[in-house]
């Protein structure tokens, strides 16, 4: 793996023994039908498609089998997100992060250089970091990351046996009648929906619980603690929605709105918050607690 200038890892393709292109281009637009050729030409004409020592090759250089290649992605145009990530920890074994809204923790679709992940590399110099776990591109808060590659199953091992304790807070609509409940642990089974970028509650035995708790009234809004106990996708988002307390600013429950490409209202804030992780190190063996300096409004 290499990395540029801007913190963004590459990508290793092989080029076997039992195939025949003409060229690299030939070889790359066939392995990647689904990038158009006149993108493969650009990222060769700007140095993006690489030897495995780093070198720069050409569209038009030889096919050369059971070798490998590197090469960088390349967007024309990319959104701008304005607010700072802050490094709360760091040693030789993990990087805390405190994400601010917006900002998406690895790059996918639009966004490369604007992501967390690539954001720590060029600060930290670490190219080796790799994300222990993920939040949502629209929730602020508390992201891990693990330095030593030999390392990393241990720490995501934590989060896929659920012994990590996370806490989020949220700000969603005063509910007197919910409120009068709380505390109380919501359990639901939520699968996907028919649009991907929503989930939705279904009959069945409960594969997500969430217990929330009341942190203070602010009419008509209030402040909650939630502490999932499972790690299933927009849980959160969706048991809120579910209770009739859609979390504030939420663009996707209950109402899924058109996706905003480049311009971005950061006055629309999904008041969610990664606030608190718990967990025994793997490789130290100490507690660790760490904590966000965020505060949601």
């Amino acid at each position: 793996m290499k990395v540029n200038s801007e913190g963004v890892s590459s990508s290793r393709v092989y080029l076997p023994a039992d195939t025949t292109h003409a060229n690299l281009l030939d070889f790359f637009i066939n392995t990647f039908p689904h990038i158009e050729k006149s993108e493969w030409v650009n990222r060769f004409n700007e140095g993006l498609v690489l030897t495995a020592d780093g070198q720069p090759v050409q569209a038009i250089d030889a096919y050369r089998p059971n070798t490998h290649l590197m090469y960088f992605r390349r967007l024309a145009r990319e959104p701008e997100i304005p607010f700072e990530e802050e490094i709360l920890f760091q040693d030789e074994h993990l990087v805390v992060a405190d994400k601010p809204h917006f900002l998406p923790v690895t790059p996918s679709g639009l966004y490369l250089h604007q992501t967390l992940l690539n954001r720590l590399k060029k600060k930290t110099g670490i190219q080796t970091l790799s994300p222990i776990h993920r939040i949502d591109r629209d929730t602020a808060g508390l992201v891990l990351f693990s330095i030593q590659p030999d390392e990393r199953a241990r720490y995501q091992n934590l989060f896929r046996d659920r012994i990590v304790k996370k806490v989020y807070e949220a700000i969603a609509p005063y509910s007197e009648a919910l409120i009068q409940r709380l505390p109380i642990t919501y359990q639901s089974r939520l699968e996907e929906s028919k649009h991907f970028l929503q989930m939705q509650e279904v009959q069945g035995e409960p594969n997500a619980d969430t217990f929330i708790e009341l942190i203070e009234v602010n009419q008509p809004w209030a402040k909650y603690r939630l502490t999932p106990g499972s790690g299933k996708k927009h849980q959160l988002r969706c048991h809120l929605n579910a209770l009739n307390i859609p979390i504030q600013n939420d663009q996707i429950y209950p109402i899924l709105t058109p996706y905003q490409e480049y311009d971005l209202d950061f006055s629309k804030q999904l008041k969610l918050l990664a606030k608190e992780i718990h967990f025994k190190d793997p490789i130290s063996n100490v507690d660790r607690i760490f904590s966000s300096r965020r505060k949601l409004d």
